[in-house]
């Protein structure tokens, strides 16, 4: 059976990267995204964004809607504090077993868990299957149309709190205005946009970061 990109993602990576070494990895794939094959990880530029924002916030419990390849979960987890964990939701099986190789490749696995399935059905779950009190960093990157929807579970799922982050990519391309308008008019958040390019590429993108003020 065919390779799927994400499969050779993962192979180029186990060929050129150093094992246990997160920035190795993550620098890899963003070699082979820019040199043989594109792909959607929030890549190289976006990347030094999220990792500002990280740091910034140096959260306990992180919380990424859309794994992917686990290539922002790998860029996550190596900036967090000992004892802290980052739990990603991945819908796609596949993606999922991919990430599961590249960021146990990364060393990370200890830090990183991966739940399969929707966001609208692990969300609701969090506090009472994965033990999840109050998240203080998420990282929205799944899918366009389940922004907004997710961010509302969020706060009523009582997930968020007054100063929780939520970072979210690919607002202006593919772009995500019900999320912007929300986060920006809702009352309920600061936020701020940190202009960009979609990855690997020189088209324009950005990043909006949206801090809650609480109800």
């Amino acid at each position: 059976m065919a390779q799927t990109k994400e499969q050779r993602i993962l192979e180029f990576v186990k060929q050129n990267a150093t094992k246990g070494d997160p920035q190795s990895v993550v620098d890899q794939i963003d070699k082979y995204c820019s040199l043989k094959e594109w792909a959607m990880n929030v890549g190289d530029e976006k990347g030094l964004i999220l990792d500002n924002v990280v740091k910034e916030t140096n959260p306990t419990t992180a919380l990424e809607l859309g794994t992917y390849c686990g290539y922002s979960a790998v860029r996550i987890a190596r900036l967090l504090k000992p004892g802290s964990r980052l739990l990603t939701i991945e819908m796609n099986q596949g993606n999922a077993a991919v990430a599961k190789e590249i960021i146990a490749f990364a060393g990370m696995q200890d830090k990183v868990e991966i739940l399969e399935g929707s966001t609208e059905v692990i969300i609701p779950s969090l506090k009472m299957k994965y033990g999840v009190d109050q998240i203080d960093f998420v990282f929205i990157d799944h899918f366009g149309n389940r922004y907004t929807a997710d961010t509302k579970l969020l706060e009523e799922c009582g997930l968020i709190k007054k100063g929780s982050v939520l970072l979210a990519d690919n607002v202006v391309y593919p772009g995500a205005p019900d999320f912007l308008k929300y986060v920006r008019t809702s009352g309920r958040y600061d936020c701020t946009n940190y202009p960009s390019h979609v990855e690997y590429t020189d088209k324009e993108d950005a990043l909006e970061k949206a801090v809650f003020k609480g109800e």
